[in-house]
């Protein structure tokens, strides 16, 4: 009896494993299949908003349907070194990592590769197991894709409200736009409510978001140097 039991544990450990790797390979996998034009990826929020019966609205279109000034804003406010790194930005990683271990409050260090990443395959909350998976499979997403489809799938799958995914259904859902007509100001809008899109709301800011979306508009007009990966 105990041998058999001994077995079976062995079996089942064994089959944990095997599903283990199978989903640490999955990834990978997807980013090789998610290269084509043709292909249009959904995040884990949608996903999950599947499975809860919540729905969402994600209309897909190409990076030429989506105005330069969202493109322009949200390089400038998420990654503005994203023509020139490999996926991660390691300057901006190690000093991130320098204010931990000084006990100081960190900024954020992520890349718009990386949080592709973690909006395909991964999922929301800060942690070093996530931010250990994160940085490999950017990493990869950036050697295999071309900069102008890493871009593409980005604008198509980040969140812009609870429900509200992609460029084109932000544009719509909060100014009535489609992302090809989005003026610099609304894009600046968008671009700063992506770290947290539930709170900061693109057609209802505050002082503050209406400050920062000023900021990131000026830069906007002057990243020429910085975006000729997309527009080069």
């Amino acid at each position: 009896m105990s041998r058999s039991r001994g077995r079976s544990f062995s079996q089942i450990l064994r089959r944990l494993l095997l599903l283990g790797l199978a989903l640490l390979i999955a990834p990978y996998l997807l980013i090789l299949l998610y290269t084509p034009a043709f292909v249009h990826p959904v995040s884990t929020l949608m996903a999950a908003d599947l499975v809860m019966l919540n729905g969402y609205d994600r209309r897909w279109v190409s990076l030429e349907e989506i105005s330069p000034n969202l493109v322009q804003s949200v390089m400038m406010s998420e990654d503005g070194q994203f023509c020139r790194h490999g996926g991660v930005d390691w300057g901006e990683m190690k000093a991130v990592v320098q204010e931990a271990l000084e006990g100081e409050n960190t900024r954020g260090a992520s890349t718009i590769p990386m949080q592709t990443a973690k909006n395909l395959f991964l999922w929301n909350g800060r942690s070093f197991v996530r931010k250990g998976l994160e940085l490999p499979l950017a990493m990869v997403a950036d050697f295999v894709w071309p900069k102008r489809r890493m871009m593409e799938i980005y604008l198509n799958v980040a969140e812009w409200g609870p429900g509200i995914y992609g460029a084109e259904a932000a544009a719509q859902h909060h100014f009535g736009v489609s992302a090809a007509d989005l003026t610099r100001r609304q894009a600046a809008l968008l671009a700063v409510s992506l770290p947290n899109p539930i709170t900061r709301v693109a057609s209802k800011p505050g002082r503050g978001m209406q400050r920062i979306a000023g900021v990131v508009e000026r830069r906007a007009r002057g990243s020429g140097e910085y975006i000729t990966c997309i527009y080069g």
